[in-house]
């Protein structure tokens, strides 16, 4: 019996540490979303990635100012890089020092997952296209997805279910 208690010991331990970390956790702050991208495409898979920033477009992130109207991935020497994704230039920084605000930028992901996007990406009709830049932990990510077009027969097909989705919405809160 006595050999059991230090195991008891050892997994209140583990569950308190646990329970401390979740609570320093920092919540996820959204940057920016690409809603286009959900007009356009079938979104089948989402990936988390790292993006390498230079200089003060970390500041210029945290302010909210970055679009991803036109941007895409791509995957170029077993790299992804994310391309015409604009990050606004901060405005107390130096001038001189401040990258082009549309230039190319490394996105980070595990080996496995870029040779399962490589993979997807060679099938018809699947493109990579980034749907939000947000921070989490204090590190700033970028959610990637594996998509495939829309035809504009899909896209008014869409529109019609959001609207009809409306209305009954409306019609419930009425009662």
């Amino acid at each position: 019996m006595a050999s059991t208690a230090p195991a008891l010991v050892s997994v209140t331990r583990v569950d308190y540490a646990y329970r401390r970390t979740r609570e320093r956790a920092l919540p996820i702050k959204t940057v920016c979303r690409n809603k286009k991208a959900y007009h356009d495409y079938f979104i089948d898979e989402t990936f988390e990635a790292g993006i390498c920033l230079e200089g003060a477009e970390v500041k210029s992130l945290r302010l909210g100012r970055a679009n991803l109207k036109d941007s895409y991935a791509r995957i170029k020497d077993g790299e992804v890089f994310l391309f015409n994704a604009h990050i606004s230039p901060y405005a107390q920084a130096d001038r001189s020092s401040m990258p082009e605000p549309d230039r190319t930028r490394k996105l980070l992901l595990h080996k496995r997952e870029i040779k399962k996007l490589i993979g997807k990406t060679r099938e018809k009709g699947f493109t990579l296209v980034p749907t939000k830049i947000y921070f989490k932990d204090g590190k700033a990510k970028v959610e990637i997805a594996l998509a495939r077009g829309k035809k504009l027969y899909d896209k008014r097909e869409a529109m019609k279910k959001k609207t009809i989705e409306r209305e009954m919405d409306k019609a419930f809160k009425r009662r």
